[in-house]
């Protein structure tokens, strides 16, 4: 079965139709989704999208573009969110000096307590990584080694992975899985391409992003987690091994990194 490691269905994309499509998931193959959370607004409705969808799991978190009026207690919040028992991340997290430029010390600050949060809570993280390759492994060097030394475990996702090569091999020395998504499907991602080859399959999880990056032949429509197939696909001939592999290889990995998903 499929594992949906990273979407946004209480995303208004899907208002029209969403328990629907959840509805139909189990029969396309996929068991489990992880929706996630990106300020606290987005938190509050995963987890309740999460306890009314047996298929559904939540992670809560700050996204890096919505700092804007974010409150002082945020990580009290969080923490609190965290007693429901189908919170199984802390995500969508990290840095993004793509959209902007203007903040990055404060980005670094949320995504160093939410980290933190996550060691002592025991919680995987979902990454979110845009132009910010260097901030975002040297953060997770400090974060990790200050983890071990109190005898908690940090690890996660690098979500919608999009760097070299050489650094997908430092983010997985830390610990950390590849989120592999519909973007491996198109064709100017020669680099991911590249990386996939390259990476062990046992370092890699599936997602979608849903509703956004949506793989080929539906790129640039509403994304769902009924296409991870074409992903799988496109992962399983990058390594010239069958689909079924990389469909319960990359359910396992989702399994071991997270295991809220099968306590939940």
């Amino acid at each position: 079965m499929i594992i949906d490691t990273h979407a946004h269905y209480d995303d208004e994309k899907y208002d029209e139709d969403r328990e629907e499509l959840l509805a139909s998931f189990w029969a396309g193959g996929v068991s489990k989704v992880i929706n996630m959370g990106t300020r606290i607004e987005t938190s509050l409705s995963t987890v309740e999208l999460a306890k009314t969808h047996e298929n559904v799991y939540a992670a809560v978190g700050i996204h890096p573009e919505e700092l804007e009026g974010l409150v002082p207690d945020y990580i009290s919040v969080l923490w609190g969110l965290t007693a429901e028992k189908k919170v199984v991340m802390i995500g969508e997290i990290g840095l993004d000096y793509y959209w902007d430029k203007d903040h990055k010390e404060e980005q670094k600050k949320v995504f160093r307590e939410q980290l933190q949060l996550a060691a002592r809570l025991g919680l995987p993280v979902s990454i979110h990584s845009r132009e910010a390759a260097e901030d975002t492994i040297n953060i997770l060097e400090e974060e990790v080694a200050a983890a071990t030394a109190k005898g908690q475990r940090l690890t996660g996702i690098l979500h919608c992975f999009g760097y070299s090569t050489e650094m997908a091999k430092r983010f997985i020395s830390l610990g950390f899985l590849l989120g592999i998504g519909g973007v491996c499907t198109f064709k100017n991602s020669k680099k991911l391409k590249e990386t996939i080859k390259e990476i062990p399959l046992e370092k890699l999880v599936l997602e979608t992003d849903a509703p956004y990056l949506a793989p080929e032949p539906y790129r640039g429509k509403r994304n769902s987690s009924l296409y991870i197939d074409f992903v799988a696909a496109a992962i399983a001939d990058l390594k010239g091994i069958e689909k079924a592999e990389v469909l319960a290889k990359t359910e396992e990995n989702a399994l071991k990194l997270i295991p809220g998903l099968s306590a939940g």
